[in-house]
């Protein structure tokens, strides 16, 4: 028996440096080393601008590569200015975004607020179209350059607990549609990775609270997921493997949209 060659090129990943919202833990921060680990230089942006930092230096001494950590608070339009310069200064001009910075509202329709609405549409829908705007003239001059917006199954699925987390990633999903025709010109591709139930430090204190196996049962690979197997899905996205994708959505769910077990 003739054994077939391996004939799959190894996957060429870029060099360019990438911006993580939300970098300083769950799956930006997974994000943020699987980059490193291939050689990328991150910019860890957070809210908690010391986790971010310190991140950064872990990574920075774990995979040899340039990172910076910088406090941003996403729902302040003025801030973005003073973090893109910083992260210019130390990394060069930017090849690519991940917005995967995020919160959730558990208050259900019957404690919603103004400023609920207005603080986790900011973040989470806002934000991405605004970075992208400001991000645009950096990374039209990048080859490979790519945007990877982190919904959520939840922007199909809908919850009652959280509907301005569900809205906002359903915009997600959206806006990224519509800035993909955009982008398109100048060479730019951008997509939506939507994972499932994942254990990070926002989801831990639910799955805590409810009964063991709760999740798992409606899940067909019967197990909740890891920040890092959403990671390597966005890596793929920002590689050259994933060259002619855009404008799609990958769900990262373990099987639970499609499922019909409860």
């Amino acid at each position: 028996m003739t054994l077939m060659k391996n004939l799959e090129p190894a996957v060429a990943y870029l060099s360019t440096p990438v911006i993580v919202t939300g970098g300083a833990s769950g799956i930006g921060l997974a994000t943020a080393e699987a980059l490193a680990a291939v050689g990328r230089p991150v910019a860890l942006w957070d809210i908690n601008g010391d986790a971010a930092i310190r991140a950064a230096e872990r990574i920075a001494l774990e995979f040899g590569v340039r990172t910076l950590g910088f406090a941003v608070d996403l729902r302040e339009l003025a801030a973005f200015g003073r973090a893109l310069t910083a992260t210019r200064e130390a990394l060069g001009p930017i090849g690519a975004l991940v917005h995967s910075a995020g919160t959730v509202d558990t208050d259900s329709i019957d404690g919603l607020t103004p400023q609920s609405w207005d603080s986790g549409i900011a973040i989470h829908l806002r934000a991405l179209a605004f970075l992208v705007k400001e991000l645009r003239e950096d990374m039209a001059g990048q080859a490979g350059s790519a945007v990877v917006a982190v919904s959520s199954i939840n922007a199909t699925l809908g919850n009652a607990v959280n509907p301005v987390y569900t809205a906002a990633k359903g915009g997600m999903l959206s806006l990224v549609r519509s800035l993909a025709d955009r982008l398109a010109r100048d060479g730019i591709r951008i997509n939506a990775v939507s994972p499932g139930q994942i254990v990070t430090p926002m989801t831990k204190p639910v799955i805590d609270a409810l009964p063991q196996g709760f999740f798992e049962k409606r899940v067909l690979l019967e197990r909740l997921g890891q920040p890092a197997e959403v990671a390597r899905a966005i890596r793929f996205l920002l590689s050259s493997e994933a060259s002619y994708i855009t404008a799609t959505e990958l769900v990262v769910d373990g099987g639970n949209i499609s499922s019909q077990r409860g």
